[in-house]
């Protein structure tokens, strides 16, 4: 089953027509809002080198469910 995602406001415009395999391997600053500085602070403090490095975190993962849960409380 084919998915069709618009990211143009959530990437970099460097990266809107890249294949999710090119994004996965992209530095998180291919995230719109994020920049090289961001990089350099993910990589030291949690060894996140790409975007699929951030979304496959232990605790960024945690932190999303615990925040949807709140959310589904309120």
């Amino acid at each position: 089953m084919a998915v069709s995602v618009n990211l143009e406001k959530a990437l970099d415009k460097a990266y809107e027509d890249k294949s999710l395999a090119e994004i996965l391997a992209a530095p998180p600053s291919a995230l719109a809002g994020l920049t090289e500085a961001h990089d350099e602070q993910l990589l030291a403090a949690l060894k996140i080198k790409t975007i699929g490095d951030l979304g496959r975190n232990k605790y960024i993962r945690l932190a999303v469910a615990l925040a949807n849960l709140g959310d589904s409380e309120g």
